[in-house]
């Protein structure tokens, strides 16, 4: 019996060239300037064969064919295969995003209509792991433990205690080993982050000998 579609891994094609296309990995897929390229991105700084989606028992496998600029997997230029996850972000020489899905049936109603919140400075959207300041997408975008800091804060209408916030972006094995300079390190980059979109607002406060809390404020005030 062949399985159908919503049962089967998607590619969602966003903040490039191909924004809003769909495709279905049934087999293995090239990405490419090429036109025969299972996918083909019209930019001189897309290679010819550039990467491929392939999928296997493990699940779908992206890899770079030796291209020129690179293929990144959730912020990180990748230098081996990968196997994708659920709501992964893919870029293509930084010239074109893919968010991977495992299934056709979890793509948000409103994915492809995704736009910055008009009330917030900040917009956040969890299944896509994109990010709005003031209106701008930031590209390329923000590291998996930048990202699940930010998503920590944002669904938070509180401050969030260091300790809380370690476990959740640390696995519990490595928690017990991070130290105050880490966090402190990842929340100065996630700050270097937002302020190359927002230079006059600090999005991360920090309370002394508590926590973290985030002030997004309405657009305007």
């Amino acid at each position: 019996m062949t399985p159908s579609s919503d049962s089967l891994p998607v590619l969602i094609g966003q903040s490039g060239p191909l924004n809003g296309e769909r495709w279905v990995i049934r087999k293995s897929l090239t990405v490419g300037r090429e036109g025969d390229c299972d996918i083909v991105i019209a930019d001189r700084k897309i290679s010819r064969r550039h990467a491929r989606f392939t999928p296997s028992a493990e699940g779908v496998i992206l890899e770079d064919l030796n291209s020129k600029n690179g293929t990144y997997h959730a912020g990180e230029i990748i230098n081996g295969p990968v196997v994708l996850e659920d709501g992964d972000l893919i870029q293509i020489a930084l010239a074109q995003n893919f968010t991977f899905l495992t299934s056709d049936a979890t793509i948000p109603l409103d994915f492809e209509n995704a736009i910055p919140d008009p009330r917030r400075r900040l917009k956040l959207d969890k299944p896509s792991r994109r990010v709005w300041v003031n209106g701008a997408e930031i590209v390329p975008p923000l590291s998996a433990a930048q990202f699940s800091l930010l998503e920590l804060l944002y669904r938070s209408e509180e401050l969030v205690p260091r300790e809380t916030i370690v476990k959740r972006i640390w696995d519990k094995e490595q928690a017990y080993g991070v130290s105050d300079q880490a966090l402190d390190a990842l929340v100065r980059r996630l700050r270097d982050r937002l302020a190359n979109h927002d230079k006059a607002h600090s999005y991360v406060v920090t309370v002394r000998g508590h926590g973290l809390r985030l002030d997004n404020p309405v657009t305007g005030n």
